[in-house]
């Protein structure tokens, strides 16, 4: 344990009082993985914990708990507890302060989370959460309906742990979830949001099929419930939209833009499905339709919008299959932006991993020899925004043009000729260009 919590505990233990290390940073120690951070119980309550320490910051004195100050880094000292009647789905009614740890163990969600220890004390472990952990189990403490009535958001959290840890869930536990999925519509799109993010970007995001099959995804995301009912007769394809979706998450790295495109990337395929005469069924349009579905989920689910941003842009161009040429690839750039076009590579390598063996091997070395082009185009500069082209606004009106609509055409047309041939892009060469060919065509 960091030497502040060790401080913290001594301290506490000297006036008389018990104090441990609880939650996850006791798993994850065990676990062997970093605690993001230290939380500790004790059996004094705030107030006398406050008379205890010098620095401490008032973080919740109705439900028992005090943040104490050591530098720059605060420690969480929540009293035991005995929590009232929830009424809400996450709030208990009111909080009832005890000396007992066990009570204030048996409230806490999971058995893997329902640990303490300290160095005299040694590991408390009353509900089995060393014998859950080695046998890599998700077990709610006591009755699990009970747990997720108390707070509804513990039904994505136990998705969320299997996912981030390895582990499947118990199945009385998993019972609980399907009947009370329901109940998630009590809470915050920011608390949804966050358990999503956490889920996505853990080592297993295909587990979120576990979020579709509890029939979580019902109530947060029923977007996906039909994209799982899409089927896709088409040989470039296995199975449906939904399944191919789960397949791709893990082909790119856990970053949330990305896992967000991939798990979006195809939601426009539902409204557009349509089927041909030999029974292929086509996707036309999907690009744009998911952008617009995509940014209605992420909206709901209260994003920010740089991450609503870049996910609906990658989502709309996800299918934009540049020719492996420079001009092609010089276009799909001033399309997409320099910035996000490595993004959409991996992507589009993501989409193609998680598609049938039909002319895999061709689209593999097509989007190969894509990356190498972009790499050439960016090592040598070339203008493909109107950012990096070598005559601006004023040039033009150095120049005798007068300001309006027209002047951002003569830019944009000077543009595609650029990059059409980089080498135009020079100032008295681009001038001379204007002043000639397109004064010329009026």
């Amino acid at each position: 344990m960091p030497a502040g919590v060790n401080m913290i505990i001594t301290a506490l233990n000297q006036k008389g009082f018990e104090a441990y290390a609880v939650g996850g940073c006791v798993r994850d120690s065990i676990l062997g993985r970093e605690p993001n951070d230290w939380d500790i119980t004790t059996s004094a309550s705030p107030y006398q914990v406050k008379e205890i320490f010098q620095r401490t910051v008032d973080t919740g004195l109705q439900h028992g708990t005090v943040t104490i100050m050591i530098g720059k880094t605060g420690y969480e000292v929540t009293t035991y507890r005995i929590d009232g009647e929830y009424e809400d789905g996450r709030h208990p009614k009111q909080v009832q302060f005890t000396g007992n740890l066990t009570e204030d163990l048996k409230r806490r969600d999971f058995t893997i989370n329902a640990m303490a220890y300290s160095q005299d004390t040694g590991l408390v472990d009353q509900f089995g959460g060393m014998d859950d952990m080695q046998n890599k189990v998700i077990r709610c403490v006591g009755d699990p309906r009970q747990r997720f009535g108390e707070d509804a958001l513990r039904i994505l959290r136990a998705v969320r742990f299997a996912a981030q840890l390895g582990f499947s869930i118990e199945e009385e536990t998993r019972k609980a979830i399907v009947e009370l999925a329901p109940t998630l519509s009590k809470i915050s799109a920011e608390r949804i949001q966050a358990e999503t993010v956490k889920l996505l970007t853990s080592k297993r995001p295909e587990m979120w099929r576990q979020v579709y099959e509890t029939g979580i995804t019902k109530i947060i995301m029923p977007e996906f419930d039909q994209i799982m009912a899409t089927p896709q007769h088409n040989p470039h394809h296995v199975g449906s939209v939904g399944e191919h979706t789960l397949l791709s998450l893990p082909y790119v790295e856990n970053d949330k833009v990305l896992r967000l495109a991939m798990l979006l990337h195809d939601m426009g395929k539902a409204p557009v499905r349509t089927t041909d005469e030999e029974g292929v069924d086509h996707f036309y349009g999907h690009g744009k339709e998911g952008r617009d579905i995509a940014k209605s989920i992420l909206r709901r689910m209260k994003f920010d919008n740089d991450t609503i941003s870049q996910v609906t842009e990658l989502v709309y161009w996800h299918d934009l299959r540049s020719n492996p040429d420079e001009k092609s690839v010089r276009r799909a750039l001033n399309k997409v932006s320099v910035e996000l076009f490595p993004m959409l590579l991996k992507v589009q390598r993501a989409d193609n991993l998680a598609q049938s063996d039909y002319l895999h091997q061709e689209k593999m070395e097509r989007l190969e020899k894509v990356e190498e082009i972009y790499l050439h185009i960016l090592e040598k500069q070339e203008c493909v925004s109107l950012k990096d082209l070598a005559v601006t606004g004023q040039d033009l009106r150095d120049n005798g043009m007068k300001p309006g609509p027209e002047m951002g055409n003569i830019l944009q047309q000077l543009l595609e000729l650029v990059i059409e041939d980089p080498q135009m892009n020079e100032k008295e060469k681009l001038l001379e260009y204007w002043k000639g060919t397109l004064k010329a065509e009026g």
